[in-house]
């Protein structure tokens, strides 16, 4: 049997030394390459090549347990996720602008969506890509219905309520798309959920 093999992980790879393990995490061995580079204030072939040296050698002295966080890296996704963004936060800024300079109160609600995916990873992904947007208030996450509550302007519109939920969604399906497993995606495409849960 190989002394090198997969964890659940996609990113990361333990060693067999003697009866023990050693993990070797690519995200953390990365970030440690970058802290090296950072210290020595130069970015050059050698810093690189050390730093690389050196965040190896600290993984396997000082190993942490293979964590499978439920997160993939999909480049597409990922692009289209920022592009929707753009256009998200363009679109709302203008939006939130016509509303300040327009005559009139703006009866404002708290709206509960229900999400589909559950796990946590996409439950905070989503509420902080909704967040980002300006009119897309998260102001409670409840993470054991997987429900975000959202402030939202214009209340007495219901196509204003409903365009709210729709627009959360479509951000949980594109940031399912962006960071999720298999799983994570299929649940994602499933039709939204019907009725919304009680603050």
């Amino acid at each position: 049997m190989s002394n090198l093999f997969r964890d659940r992980s996609p990113y990361s790879w333990s060693f067999r030394v003697g009866s023990g393990r050693r993990v070797l995490d690519l995200p953390l061995t990365a970030w440690l390459t970058v802290i090296w580079i950072l210290l020595w204030g130069t970015l050059s072939w050698a810093n690189l090549v050390n730093g690389v040296i050196v965040a190896v050698c600290l993984c396997l002295a000082f190993p942490l347990p293979a964590v499978d966080l439920g997160l993939r890296l999909r480049p597409l996704g990922i692009l289209r996720l920022t592009v929707y963004l753009l256009y998200d936060m363009f679109s709302s800024s203008v939006e939130v602008t016509r509303q300040i300079f327009a005559k009139g109160p703006y009866p404002a609600a708290v709206v509960a969506v229900p999400l589909r995916v559950r796990s946590d990873l996409m439950l905070t992904a989503t509420a902080v890509a909704v967040s980002n947007v300006p009119g897309g208030s998260v102001i409670e996450v409840r993470r054991s219905t997987a429900t975000l509550f959202l402030h939202v302007l214009d209340a007495d519109d219901p196509g204003e309520i409903e365009s709210a939920q729709r627009s959360v969604w479509r951000m949980e399906e594109l940031v399912a798309r962006a960071f999720g497993t298999a799983e994570d995606i299929a649940l994602a495409a499933q039709p939204v959920p019907e009725g919304d849960p009680s603050p």
